[in-house]
C-alpha cells in the first residue's frame, strides 16, 4: 500500500473518536482530548462536540426586536445590522426632506416652510432620542438613554464642524472688499484672500442658534452647584423652556418670511433715495455753507424735474426722473419706488407733490443721509462726503439682506400639482413610517454592539449614527455651497444652524421628556459641556461676520476631535459620569 493512502485510512480509523474536557470544573481549561468522556459535568452521552462561535460567550443572548427582527450578540453581526438599519434611517431622512421640498415648492414658506420642514428635518434624531428611553425598564433605559445623548451630541458637533468647515472648502470664491465674489475662485488656498460671504440672515440663524443652548444651560445647574436635591425639577424647568423656545422658533420661522420683505423692502427704499440724492447733488450742490439745506438749488431741481410746468411732481413725472437714474444694477420695481417716494413727500395727499413739499422731502432726506454717513468727517460739508458714505452704507445693507437675488432654484410649473402634492405626502408618510420602525432595532444593535465591544455607546452614537440621519442634508449642503455664490452659501449655512437649533430644542425636549417621567438620572455633564462649547463658538464666529476666510474653516475642523477627546478625558479619566 501506498504511504499516500495512510493519512486517509487514519482519518477512517478515527471517525468516531471522543473528545472531554482535560479538568474536572467546568470553570477551567476548555481544552479538549480524544476520548469524549465527561463524567463531572454531563450524564447524557453526546455522539459528537459543540464549540462555542468565536469570541462570544456561551451565556450571551439578545432580545429580537418586534419578536421577529434578527438580533446578534457577535461583533460583526451587530456593526452589519447598524449598517443595515443606519441605512435605512438614511433613507427615512432623505424621503423626509425630499417630501418637505417638494411640498414647499407648491405650498411656499410660511406654515409649512417655517413650522412643518425644520420638525421634519429632525424627525429621525428626535425618533432615535425617544425610543432609546422607552424601551425595557427603568435601568434598560438608563442605559440605553447614553444612545440618545451621543445622537443628540453628535449630531450637532458634526454639522458644525466637519460640514460646516467642509461648506467652507467647497464654496470658497475670491474676497475682494471684504466680500466674496460669486463664481470667481481664482487665488487657490489663500487663508485670508479666499472663502465665503452671507447674508446678514445668516447671522441671525447663529444668534438664535447660540440662545437656544440655554435649556442645558439649566438642566446643569443642579451640577454646577453641586445639589442632588434639585436635578428632577431642573430637568422639568428645562423641559418647559426648550418647549416654549421650540413654539417661539417656529413662530419665527412663519413670519420670517414677511419680516425678511419687509426689512428687504425698506433696503431698497433707502437705496432709491441714495439714488436720487446722488443724482440731485450732481445737478447742484445740496447744502449751504453751514451744512443746511440750500432752498434755491432745490427749487431750482424742482423746476428741472416738473416737465409740465404746472408747480407739481405728478406720478409720471416722478417715475421718468427714476427710470433715468442707474441704480448700481440692482432691480427696483420703478412703480413701487415712484410710490414710497411719494408717501414720503406728499404731505397733502393729493397725489402730487408741490414745491414747498419738495423742499421738506429733500431736507428730510439729507438729515437721514447725514445721521448714517459720516458727516463729521466732512466740516463745512462742501465735498457732500457723508452722501457717498451712505451710498456706500445703503449698497452693504441691500447686499447683505440679499435684497439683489431671487432665488438660484428654477421652480417648475405646477402643472400637476396633484401628483406633486401625493408623492410629496407619500414620501413625508414612508420616511415617517421608515424613522418608527427601524429606530428601535438600530438602537438596540448599538446597544449589543457596544456590549460586544466594550466600547461606550455614547462614542458608537457621537460617531456613527449622525452619518445615518444627517447625511442627506450634509450631502446636499455641501453640494449647495459648491455653487459659490452668496445666496447659496447663506442658505446653505442658514440650513446648518437652523438644524443645530431644532436639536438643541426640539431633540431635547423630547430627551428632558423621557428624563422626567421615567425618573431618569440626568448625568451627562461632559456631553453637554461639548454641546455648549461647539454652539457657542461657532455661534459667535456665524453672528459677528457675514465673511468667511478660508482659516475659518479650521476652528471648526478642530473642534470635532477636540469634542470627542474632551468627553473622554472628563469621563473616562476625571470620572464626571
Amino acid at each position: 500500500m501506498s504511504s499516500s493512502y495512510v493519512p486517509f485510512l487514519l482519518l477512517i480509523l478515527c471517525g468516531h473518536a471522543r473528545g472531554r474536557f482535560i479538568s474536572d470544573t467546568q470553570s477551567a481549561s476548555q481544552d479538549l482530548i480524544s476520548d469524549g468522556v465527561h463524567h463531572h459535568l454531563s450524564h447524557i452521552p453526546r455522539s459528537y462536540l459543540t464549540l462555542n462561535p468565536f469570541s462570544v460567550d456561551a451565556e450571551s443572548t439578545c432580545d429580537q426586536t418586534y419578536g421577529f427582527l434578527p438580533c446578534t450578540t457577535t461583533v460583526l453581526g451587530n456593526l452589519f445590522l447598524i449598517l443595515v438599519y443606519g441605512y435605512l434611517m438614511y433613507l427615512a431622512a432623505t424621503y423626509l426632506s425630499n417630501g418637505s421640498e417638494m411640498l414647499l415648492e407648491i405650498l411656499g414658506p410660511g406654515i409649512i416652510g417655517g413650522l412643518f420642514l425644520p420638525i421634519l428635518g429632525a424627525l429621525p434624531d428626535a425618533m432615535l432620542i425617544l425610543v432609546s428611553g422607552l424601551s425595557g425598564s427603568t435601568e434598560t433605559a438608563q442605559s440605553q438613554v447614553s444612545v440618545g445623548m451621543g445622537l443628540l451630541a453628535g449630531s450637532t458637533v458634526m454639522l458644525l464642524t466637519v460640514i460646516w468647515g467642509s461648506c467652507i472648502l467647497v464654496g470658497k470664491c475670491d474676497i475682494e472688499n471684504s466680500i466674496a465674489i460669486d463664481n470667481k475662485d481664482t487665488k487657490g488656498l489663500s487663508l485670508t484672500g479666499s472663502g465665503v460671504s452671507t447674508d446678514i440672515w445668516t447671522s441671525y440663524a447663529a444668534r438664535i442658534m447660540a440662545i437656544s443652548v440655554i435649556p442645558f444651560l439649566i438642566v446643569q445647574l443642579p451640577q454646577l452647584l453641586n445639589s442632588t436635591s434639585g436635578r428632577h425639577l431642573a430637568v422639568l424647568i428645562s423641559l418647559i423652556v426648550s418647549v416654549v423656545l421650540l413654539v417661539s422658533y417656529c413662530l419665527y420661522q412663519v413670519f420670517q418670511p414677511w419680516i425678511q420683505r419687509r426689512k428687504i423692502a425698506y433696503a431698497k427704499h433707502k437705496h432709491v433715495i441714495s439714488g436720487l440724492l446722488q443724482h440731485l447733488t450732481n445737478q447742484g450742490r445740496l447744502l449751504t455753507e453751514d451744512g443746511e439745506p440750500d432752498g434755491e438749488i432745490i427749487k431750482k431741481l424742482f423746476k428741472t424735474i416738473d416737465q409740465d410746468s404746472d408747480g407739481y411732481l405728478s406720478f409720471s413725472e416722478l417715475r421718468a426722473l427714476i427710470v433715468g437714474i442707474r441704480f448700481d444694477e440692482i432691480e427696483l420695481d420703478k412703480n413701487d419706488a415712484v410710490q414710497k417716494v411719494m408717501k414720503d413727500f406728499d404731505t397733502s395727499h393729493d397725489s402730487k407733490i408741490s414745491v414747498d413739499e419738495f423742499f421738506v422731502g429733500v431736507s428730510k432726506w439729507l438729515n437721514e443721509a447725514k445721521r448714517a454717513g459720516n458727516a463729521n468727517s466732512d466740516p463745512g460739508h462742501r465735498k457732500m462726503k457723508f452722501l457717498s458714505d451712505f451710498h456706500s452704507r445703503t449698497k452693504e445693507e441691500h447686499a447683505l439682506l440679499g435684497a439683489g437675488d431671487q432665488s438660484d432654484e428654477v421652480v417648475e410649473g405646477a402643472e400637476n400639482i396633484k401628483w406633486t402634492s401625493l408623492k410629496a405626502g407619500l414620501m413625508l408618510l414612508g420616511g415617517t413610517l421608515i424613522a418608527a420602525a427601524f429606530a428601535d432595532p438600530l438602537v438596540d444593535a448599538v446597544d449589543n454592539f457596544s456590549d460586544a465591544t466594550s466600547i461606550p455607546t455614547f462614542f458608537i452614537s457621537f460617531i456613527a449614527l449622525p452619518l445615518a440621519t444627517n447625511s442627506s442634508e450634509s450631502v446636499s449642503a455641501i453640494i449647495f455651497a459648491s455653487r459659490k455664490k452668496i445666496r447659496t452659501a447663506s442658505l446653505t449655512f442658514s440650513e446648518l444652524y437652523g438644524a443645530v437649533t431644532m436639536n438643541n430644542i426640539l431633540c431635547l425636549s423630547v430627551f428632558l421628556a423621557l428624563v422626567y417621567i421615567r425618573g431618569l438620572s440626568w448625568d451627562f455633564s461632559a456631553e453637554v459641556l461639548v454641546i455648549l462649547i461647539v454652539c457657542v463658538v461657532m455661534g459667535i464666529l456665524g453672528s459677528l461676520r457675514t465673511n468667511y476666510p478660508l482659516w475659518t474653516c479650521s476652528i471648526a475642523f478642530l473642534l470635532y476631535p477636540f469634542s470627542l477627546a474632551l468627553v473622554y478625558v472628563l469621563d473616562y479619566v476625571l470620572g464626571w459620569s
